[in-house]
């Protein structure tokens, strides 16, 4: 009767201790979650932190660097949808409050977007092939070096001639013409100037 009554103590033991240890491993990847990031647009560093707990787990923390390490590169990126991204990200490891905090060379959460040059038409102030940093911003003026997305080609890196209400006019540094001599016919090519919706403008080149 009595090892009886030792054995049921010792399983209801067991038990206990083993509910204790899944309670532990549900509060580390429950409750609210800060994620705490650095960039100057190359680099990237992801720290989360929890109470009652230091950090959130390391396979969270990789999984937020590796989502960015494409994010930061993407034209199409804001910090809204970066933040809901790394919201779900964190939902995954049952946080249900995330609060995400982004630090780059321009400020706090000021998103970077790195670039490269193609082509010359900001000759001589860009070359073709160099790097550039961007600001994410729509706050921009005349004069200000912009890129801006095009219905043709796609990304252009243009000098900011107009504002006008909702469109921007966008001109390049370059003001050589250039003569092609086809048989009978000549053919002038210009570095190209044009129009763009305000919206177009991803941001302003910071560093160059």
């Amino acid at each position: 009767m009595n090892k009886n009554y030792g054995i049921l103590i010792g399983i209801i033991l067991l038990v206990i201790i083993a509910g204790i240890g899944s309670a532990i491993v549900i509060a580390q990847y429950s409750g609210a979650v800060t994620v705490n990031i650095e960039t100057n647009g190359a680099d990237i560093t992801v720290e989360t932190s929890t109470l009652p707990f230091s950090s959130g787990p390391s396979s969270m923390e990789q999984e937020v660097a590796q989502y960015l390490a494409n994010a930061i590169k993407n034209p199409n990126s804001t910090m809204e949808s970066i933040k809901t991204d790394i919201t779900a990200i964190g939902k995954k490891y049952n946080y249900d409050e995330v609060t995400v905090n982004l630090k780059s060379q321009f400020g706090e959460n000021q998103l970077p977007l790195p670039a490269v040059v193609s082509g010359d038409s900001m000759y001589p102030t860009l070359n073709d092939g160099q790097n550039l940093m961007v600001l994410k911003t729509k706050n921009f003026k005349v004069g200000d070096i912009v890129i801006s997305k095009h219905d043709e080609y796609n990304l252009l890196v243009k000098r900011v001639g107009k504002i006008e209400a909702n469109r921007v006019y966008l001109m390049s540094d370059n003001k050589n013409v250039e003569t092609i001599y086809e048989g009978n016919y000549i053919i002038t090519k210009t570095p190209l100037n044009t129009w763009v919706p305000r919206d177009y403008i991803i941001g302003v080149v910071k560093e160059y």
